[in-house]
């Protein structure tokens, strides 16, 4: 990338001291229109600059998105390749070692994890495909979500942690118009994220509760290191995450919080995040005529 920027910087130079140069020798060449070939030639001088800064920043953009689509392909291959394995060694310790049943079932378990991880994956990156078409359009339909929540605080109780590390406080029997399989992957998203960047058994807060005036507000706080303001700004963007692939300890492929946002613009909600206190994260998802 900076011998590709120092390439081009170098093309611009040159080509502005040739234009300079050209200009030079036509205001000898003719000096009594030496006003018109200075004025065109600043305006000619001024639209060059102008599309080569448009042009570098295309070429930044590029690189970029290829450097995220990288990033990207990496964590997926490290995704599935991880549960993947785990899944091969639990069925092949059940098949040449004689197990009782207790081992049996705590084997099968293990893996019916590690599938659902995957499971969990391939969601992600389908959901996110048909996203990006902007014909897509999300089927909705009425549905409890306060019984969403409820599974999606089960299940990742149960996957990750022995103790209790998930405090829910949901209202019961809320309804909500939309696309119920979307909405579960917001729900599951946010809280999984929760988990992964706190520290081991911590306690996360899941709460649901209908405002006045038919909103609706839903959150999800950690105890966390939290996210810088900077980052605040990032953690939407599609394939974004903090540090190298190839050394960073957390689980994830930079969808998450894409699809996330995503899902909500298409259900009229909004997305917040504040900073807990003392420590942590607040993820704030409003629902406005929730019902509508």
């Amino acid at each position: 990338m900076k011998r590709a920027l120092l390439l081009f910087y170098f093309l611009v130079l040159y080509a502005i001291m040739q234009l300079s140069w050209w200009g030079y020798l036509l205001v000898n060449y003719e000096p009594e229109r030496r006003v018109m070939i200075i004025g065109e030639g600043v305006f000619f001088l001024l639209i060059f600059i102008w599309g080569a800064l448009r042009l570098k920043k295309l070429i930044v953009r590029e690189h970029k998105q290829q450097t995220q689509q990288q990033n990207f392909l990496l964590s997926v291959t490290h995704e599935l390749k991880s549960p993947l394995a785990s899944v091969k060694l639990y069925i092949q310790t059940i098949m040449k070692r004689d197990l009782n049943r207790e081992q049996q079932q705590m084997f099968l378990s293990n893996s019916l994890k590690d599938i659902e991880r995957l499971d969990y994956l391939v969601e992600n990156v389908l959901l996110s495909t048909k996203l990006e078409n902007n014909h897509f359009n999300l089927p909705k339909e009425d549905f409890n979500f306060s019984e969403v929540v409820s599974n999606v605080v089960g299940r990742l109780q149960k996957n990750f942690c022995s103790t209790q590390i998930i405090e829910p406080d949901l209202e019961e029997q809320v309804i909500i118009h939309g696309d119920k399989f979307a909405i579960t992957n917001v729900v599951n998203n946010l809280i999984e994220n929760a988990i992964k960047y706190s520290p081991p058994c911590a306690k996360v807060n899941v709460a649901l509760k209908q405002k006045t005036e038919g909103r609706l507000l839903f959150s999800v706080s950690d105890h966390g290191s939290g996210i810088s303001e900077n980052e605040k700004k990032l953690i939407f963007n599609k394939f974004y995450r903090v540090g190298n692939e190839s050394t960073r300890k957390t689980k994830g492929t930079g969808l998450g919080l894409y699809i996330v946002k995503t899902v909500l613009q298409k259900h009229n909600a909004t997305i917040k995040v504040k900073d807990n206190t003392p420590s942590g994260s607040i993820f704030e998802v409003t629902f406005d005529n929730y019902a509508n």
